[in-house]
């Protein structure tokens, strides 16, 4: 574990008459344990934008350092022959359209009022010599001749629902194809002008006019403006102490000397196997008055803090558990919390206890 290490220690310090051994008395004072981590500064939502198809860049719409809202165009790739394509699909779907066909429509309808003025005349006329036969008027064959023409009416008259509906189907069927064609050469369409996701600042386009672009090539980075978050990389050994709320000490090249505080956010469950550390988000108490993506930072995760703790420097330390008092006798004592150049002594020792800095 990596311990903060800005913090100082002053204990009292003997010097033997020889100059080589030294002896010191523990004191009682704060100490925080820590988790050290590194990392970049990002902006809330920051993304990198890439283009889902391949061509030339054919025009550039904004700049860096832009304000732009969600769905403003940042840049446009040219294609003619999906230009075409379009195009085509439009035609399509105009000419498959209901309203373009309204004529078939209306014909096969026709069939269908003919068909059944047909089958009510013919059953008509099958009733009246049905009458005149049971009256023993007319013959035999007249009365079958009327029944297979009332039974051909009727099939005609089937034929032409069961044509109209088919029609029907059909045309709207080649309506709802014609107009999801144009839906999706519309949309591959659009993916040929690269729009931002959120509303934020253009941080970064390098993306020129006439460059040859694909899915691969990063367009644009995007965030929103003036809200940022810390972006640490924790080791997986450290990364089970940490927990959201824990407060973070910050320091940047960007502000020499300068402590600024954050509080820990989020913490990403997944880790980096390559790297074999976790990320761990946090978000300014009071952020610097200037800060831009990607600037680098160093941080200390608090873990545990304590009031009043007896410490000794950790070169007293002859192990983790051993301390040599001055007389030479060893004491083993039981420690708490760590810095980089304190440990706690929580029992063992007491304040007027003189020890010896074990030599080298």
């Amino acid at each position: 574990m990596t311990l903060l290490k800005n913090i100082a220690f002053c204990c009292i310090l003997f010097v033997a008459c020889n100059g080589q051994v030294q002896k010191i008395r523990p004191e009682i004072r704060d100490i925080t344990e820590s988790v050290y981590a590194s990392g970049t500064v990002k902006s809330v939502g920051q993304y990198e934008a890439y283009a889902a198809v391949s061509g030339i860049i054919e025009a550039v719409y904004v700049a860096e350092g832009d304000s732009v809202r969600k769905g403003t165009p940042l840049l446009h790739i040219g294609n003619e022959a999906q230009v075409l394509s379009k195009h085509n699909s439009e035609l399509a779907a105009e000419f498959s359209d209901i309203a373009s066909n309204r004529g078939k429509l209306n014909d096969a309808r026709m069939a269908i009022d003919l068909a059944s003025g047909r089958l009510s005349n013919d059953s008509l006329l099958y009733q009246r010599q049905l009458h005149l036969w049971q009256h023993d008027i007319g013959t035999k064959v007249e009365l079958e001749q009327r029944e297979l023409a009332l039974q051909n009416s009727r099939n005609m008259f089937a034929a032409a629902v069961v044509a109209y509906e088919d029609l029907e189907r059909q045309v709207r069927l080649n309506a709802r194809q014609s107009r999801n064609n144009l839906a999706i050469s519309t949309r591959l369409t659009e993916d040929y002008t690269l729009r931002s996701e959120i509303d934020g600042l253009v941080y970064k386009l390098p993306g020129k006019k006439g460059e040859i672009v694909g899915p691969q090539t990063p367009l644009a980075l995007i965030g929103e403006a003036g809200r940022f978050v810390l972006e640490l990389q924790v080791d997986e050994y450290d990364i089970i102490q940490v927990k959201p709320g824990m407060p973070v000490l910050v320091t940047m090249d960007s502000y020499k000397g300068e402590l600024f505080r954050a509080s820990v956010t989020k913490i990403d469950p997944l880790m980096n196997e390559r790297s074999k550390t976790f990320i761990v988000e946090a978000q300014f108490t009071k952020p610097p008055p200037m800060l831009y993506p990607h600037m680098t930072f160093e941080a200390n995760i608090v873990t545990r803090a304590k009031s009043k703790a007896l410490l000794v420097p950790r070169s007293c330390m002859l192990d983790d558990s051993t301390v040599i008092r001055s007389n030479g006798d060893k004491v083993v004592v039981k420690t708490g919390l760590k810095d980089y150049q304190m440990v706690e002594i929580v029992s063992g020792l007491t304040p007027g206890d003189e020890l010896k800095i074990p030599g080298p």
